[in-house]
């Protein structure tokens, strides 16, 4: 039952798959269930036209038989006789006068009960054509017409022919019929059922290739799939001019960011400089005039970060992010990076881990940029009356760095999407706090280029956890 409810939930509805069973299930059932009842409307009718053809020889001989009778015997006798004559186990005779009485009726041969026989004279109207009925839990051809003889109607011939075993086998057979045919039915299903899995499984496998494609495999990127149907092979070629038509695109617009970004930089740094040291000498300035540079210098310093960012990322994707891998001292670095932070802001930084120097394998100066934006960001998105903590540690054969704060959170909905390019949980908040969207996805690109990891754990209104995972080389006592 259990394995049986799994099936189930993994049931697509709206799949072409199960589309596609339904659909050739329901011809195949109509198919089969219209040739059944054909079948059976069939039987039924070569039941009752032999029996019919039976009756009608009764009815037509009959009125000869009470003739040819009636010349040796008086006419009642007569007809009583011809109607002994024509009864046999299985057909029952009688003859009312057109007022409804009994004139004569079967009296020998006929195995049917004295009851079941009083049932049946007792119709007053029989079907003139002959038609199957039930009467006491038996099956019945019913036959109704007028006795002539010589011209003159003696009165109506009823005819009643026990086709009960007959029915019954035919209706033993009807049932084996439809089960023959549901289990055909269920049968034809499943074959359809793989043999459309089996068809559709190129297009799984096309799925399949083209989900693990990511923009860094684009120019590499080629689809080819072995014995597929024409349709696929088609869809294929389509697949591979359009990763070709991506790829030209993604280099275009790496090409164009790094580009733009490099020219940007230098002039900007350029104009960054001479706005510093005009404020330097500030002596001849006026108020007003120094907040306007202050602003110009600022923003000039935020967009030189952000053509870096840019520049950084390029390079990465280019493959030309460069990185020196080396033994630092965890312990160390993060102390200098907490002294660089408390400079540009006044909120208390903690740095909580054991008494003893954690080695690990990173780029000295890029590890620094990652804490330094992760402490940022940690400011900037708590109280100023929080405090944020950096706590160190070694789990198994991994350094551990996470930076807590007790800010404002992510929702649940946003954290898996946190570390894409210009990805922005709340649009007035990151531009009331000059965020552009690319700290944390320079982030998690210089901690992969370090062979490490980078992940979130948050909650709203209780704060964020971002937890950094790089490869440990042991650890060494202070002063050791």
């Amino acid at each position: 039952m259990n394995q049986i409810k799994k099936i189930c939930r993994n049931i697509d509805p709206f799949s072409l798959r199960v589309r596609l069973t339904i659909g050739v299930a329901a011809v195949s059932a109509l198919g089969l269930g219209s040739l059944a009842i054909w079948t059976s409307w069939e039987m039924q009718q070569i039941l009752i036209d032999s029996h019919k053809h039976s009756i009608e020889q009764i009815a037509t001989r009959l009125p000869r038989d009470v003739q040819l009778y009636s010349e040796m015997l008086p006419p009642e006798t007569g007809l009583q006789k011809a109607i002994n004559n024509l009864t046999s186990a299985n057909t029952l005779l009688w003859v009312k006068n057109p007022e409804s009485k009994m004139l004569v009726k079967s009296t020998i041969g006929n195995l049917l009960s004295d009851s079941t026989a009083a049932e049946l004279m007792s119709l007053t109207e029989m079907p003139a054509k002959p038609q199957v009925h039930k009467v006491s839990q038996r099956y019945f051809v019913l036959y109704c017409n007028s006795l002539r003889v010589q011209g003159k109607v003696l009165g109506n011939l009823f005819v009643v022919q026990d086709i009960t075993y007959e029915q019954t086998m035919f209706q033993a057979m009807l049932r084996s019929l439809s089960i023959a045919s549901v289990l055909a039915i269920l049968m034809i299903s499943v074959a359809i059922a793989f043999y459309i899995k089996r068809s559709l499984q190129p297009l799984r496998q096309l799925s399949q290739m083209t989900e693990v494609i990511s923009a860094e495999d684009l120019p590499e990127a080629h689809l080819y799939l072995d014995n597929a149907p024409s349709e696929v092979k088609e869809l294929t070629q389509t697949f591979n001019m359009m990763l070709s038509r991506l790829s030209q695109s993604w280099e275009q617009e790496r090409q164009f960011v790094s580009n733009v970004s490099h020219e940007l930089r230098t002039p900007l740094t350029i104009v960054h400089g001479y706005l510093q040291s005009v404020l330097r000498r500030q002596n001849n300035l006026t108020e007003i005039q120094r907040e306007a540079l202050e602003t110009a210098a600022s923003e000039a310093e935020r967009t030189i970060r952000l053509l870096q960012d840019l520049l950084d990322l390029a390079r990465a994707d280019s493959g030309y992010l460069h990185f020196r891998i080396e033994p630092c001292v965890l312990n160390d670095l993060v102390a200098e990076v907490v002294t660089m932070a408390k400079k540009y802001s006044d909120r208390t930084i903690i740095i909580e881990s054991k008494n003893e120097s954690l080695l690990v394998k990173a780029d000295y100066n890029r590890l620094k940029q990652v804490l330094l934006n992760l402490i940022d960001n940690a400011v900037k998105y708590s109280q100023p009356d929080t405090t944020v903590i950096v706590k160190l540690y070694q789990q198994e054969e991994s350094a551990i760095i996470q930076v807590r704060d007790k800010g404002y959170g992510i929702p649940l909905q946003h954290q898996s999407r946190i570390f894409e390019r210009f990805y922005r949980v709340d649009e007035a908040r990151t531009s009331s706090t000059g965020g552009c969207g690319l700290g944390l996805s320079i982030v998690k690109t210089l901690v992969e280029g370090m062979d490490g990891s980078v992940t979130v754990r948050s909650r709203l209104s209780e704060g964020s956890v971002f937890t950094i995972t790089l490869p440990a080389l042991g650890t060494r006592r202070q002063g050791g």
